[in-house]
């Protein structure tokens, strides 16, 4: 019997599909590592180039920034709304109809930044064009990486959840690292002149050989044996309705604990814009600062996921918290000091290995805090909140905090510190989950009144 006849008849029997552990960690890893390719390319762009080009050129340095980092926090803003799309879609209609979907708008949307004309050649329809791209990358993003993480938690054995799960974040350090290492080479060997005028436009065009590769890989992906057993029950809640009415209180937690994500904001984006136009520092080697620590990253995160299935989630996310939360003072105050030895092992010890042990954890730590049949809603409208929070305003407020010259470097370290604490508290008030099975934990989160609702009794 052929593979495709089997499939068939297994699903006339109501045989639930196997569970692919390694296809579901691959097909999540190349999904993250596009997605935060393209924002990390849009990120590092806005911070070198973007804010001359989209821009008046009468505009001064200090609000070119600001505007220029103000498109990056769009993408964040939107992502919320997305969620609401997305994440109730991947629980209703699949995880891989949602990933294969996210899959070519993310990509369709960098791809078309790189043809964009710039201010000088259609004056303010620049900018909102640019803006437009921004809207539909979020758009997608919001989909995209709840999808893939549940994907991955549903297909893992029990005991290794966080380390499989942690793939789909080790996937988004690689598209960083992919990202920012390409910029290192345009800005050390073309002129300005070159840069400005087409170089700034490759590592936007290269995002389509990545949408390749993830769609071949992608398009053999089964759903999760866990998931489709749920999906087969009737239900008289909508996923979104359900959420909402049940899990509201999850959903908060884990929107206050995406807020960690103000770290790798400073480390991708601001702080590059910080030490280039506020102290002079050389771009090309500011940008070796997030290539050494996501080096370090893909070491760490696998390392923290294999933790994290031994003593729990909750210790390794507040441990890497608390630890970001001390190294971005000496982070920032050797940019300001212009030591750049110093702000190399300090920028790559925050984000490669503090952040990094919070960053492999989460993608376990929040889907765990829902049950399957709205682990994708619930993810999503966590994360996208808190992602939006944090990629919105850190950007604008930390350039505000930093002051018009882009030179104070406390007040945004103090904004971070206080940011870390408050997720560490957060995280301390969630059930921890690493020895349930997850049907343990679809029970551990369903209320008598929820199974009552889901029933359509009153």
């Amino acid at each position: 019997m052929s593979a495709a006849a089997a499939k068939v008849q297994a699903a006339t029997e109501g045989q639930l599909p196997e569970r692919t552990p390694k296809r579901a960690a691959l097909a999540s890893w190349i999904g993250s590592a596009l997605e935060y390719y393209d924002f990390a390319v849009y990120g590092t762009a806005a911070a070198l180039v973007l804010n001359t080009l989209f821009f008046p050129e009468d505009t001064s340095p200090g609000i070119a920034v600001l505007l220029a980092m103000g498109t990056v926090g769009v993408a964040y803003i939107v992502r919320p709304f997305g969620a609401l799309v997305m994440g109730p879609l991947a629980d209703r209609l699949g995880r891989r109809f949602v990933l294969m979907l996210t899959l070519f708008l993310m990509g369709g949307a960098t791809f078309a930044i790189g043809f964009l004309p710039t201010y000088e050649d259609v004056g303010f329809l620049a900018p909102a064009l640019l803006v437009l791209c921004r809207i539909i990358q979020g758009l997608s993003a919001s989909g995209e990486q709840a999808s893939a993480i549940s994907v991955s938690l549903e297909h893992s054995d029990d005991n290794r959840r966080a380390l499989t799960s942690s793939w789909t974040l080790h996937g988004t350090q690689a598209g960083t690292l992919l990202a920012t290492g390409i910029f290192i080479p345009l800005t050390t060997f073309l002129t300005d002149e070159q840069l400005y005028s087409w170089g700034w436009r490759i590592p936007f065009w290269i995002s389509a050989i990545v949408v390749v590769v993830a769609w071949l890989i992608r398009r053999h992906l089964e759903e999760p044996p866990s998931f489709e057993a749920r999906r087969r029950e009737t239900v008289a809640l909508t996923p979104l309705t359900q959420t909402l009415r049940f899990h509201w209180r999850a959903v908060l937690r884990v929107t206050v604990c995406a807020l960690i994500n103000t770290i790798n904001i400073y480390i991708t984006v601001w702080a590059i814009s910080f030490a280039t136009n506020g102290h002079g520092l050389d771009r090309s080697t500011m940008l070796w600062v997030p290539v050494l620590a996501n080096l370090l990253a893909l070491v760490a995160i696998p390392f923290a996921g294999q933790l994290a299935d031994r003593i729990g989630r909750k210790k390794v996310f507040i441990f890497g918290a608390l630890g970001s939360a001390v190294f971005v003072y000496p982070y920032l105050y050797f940019i300001a000091q212009g030591n750049m030895v110093a702000l190399f092992i300090c920028g790559v010890l925050m984000s490669g290995a503090m952040y990094s042990a919070a960053n492999a954890i989460w993608p376990s730590f929040y889907a765990e805090q829902f049950p399957t049949r709205v682990r994708a809603t619930g993810l999503a409208l966590g994360t996208q909140l808190g992602f939006a929070l944090s990629g919105g305003l850190v950007p604008v407020v930390a350039t505000l905090l930093a002051g018009d010259q882009q030179t104070n470097w406390f007040p945004p370290a103090v904004f971070a510190t206080v940011v870390c604490v408050i997720v560490a508290l957060t995280a301390m008030t969630a059930k921890e989950t690493y020895a349930a099975t997850l049907d343990e934990i679809d029970d551990m989160h369903t209320t008598d009144k929820e199974r009552a609702a889901l029933a359509g009794q009153r």
